[in-house]
């Protein structure tokens, strides 16, 4: 049910905030943050950090994970990216606030259980990726290459820090 709702929150969050005029300038960034989020799926399947924790026999991770990635999260990019102000000062306090409201949701699924944590990630873990999953996106929405460059370092710390083991790679 939960589901459900926040398809609808952001569905309905998104008519109202997002220019749908300019969804094709945000393209290359959502396109961008599904192969990256398929990816972390593929690399640590056997070896998750964090996962959606389903309430009904119909839904798994991977059904959660896709809604978000296909449906809610493209919202979101949009309405980051689009509103990203000017002057330094606001950014900075812009970033902050996105990162802050991303970790602060995703404390409360982990307290309502339709969020869990794996393999020693921690709140704090999300809140740090969170803080360079923004900039990431603000850098390659501006510059898709360095922000595929960008990458390559975070996913190779990502996995020094938390690697599985070869046998838990698919």
């Amino acid at each position: 049910m939960y589901l459900v709702v926040t398809v609808a929150i952001f569905l309905i969050l998104g008519y109202f905030v997002v220019d749908w005029k300019r969804w094709r300038d945000f393209y290359p960034t959502i396109q961008y943050y599904i192969i990256c989020n398929l990816m972390y799926n593929f690399i640590f399947f056997n070896h998750t950090l964090w996962a959606y924790n389903p309430r009904t026999p119909w839904l798994n991770h991977t059904v959660i994970d896709l809604v978000f990635s296909l449906i809610i999260i493209p919202i979101i990019i949009m309405i980051y990216l689009e509103h990203i102000p000017a002057v330094f000062i606001k950014k900075l306090l812009y970033w902050t606030g996105w990162v802050v409201l991303f970790t602060v949701i995703e404390y409360f699924f982990q307290k309502m259980d339709l969020f869990i944590y794996r393999n020693g990630w921690k709140i704090m873990d999300s809140a740090l990726f969170n803080g360079i999953m923004f900039t990431v996106l603000w850098v390659h929405y501006k510059r898709p290459l360095a922000g595929i460059l960008i990458s390559i370092p975070i996913i190779i710390l990502l996995l020094y820090f938390h690697h599985p083991t070869f046998m838990d790679l698919k």
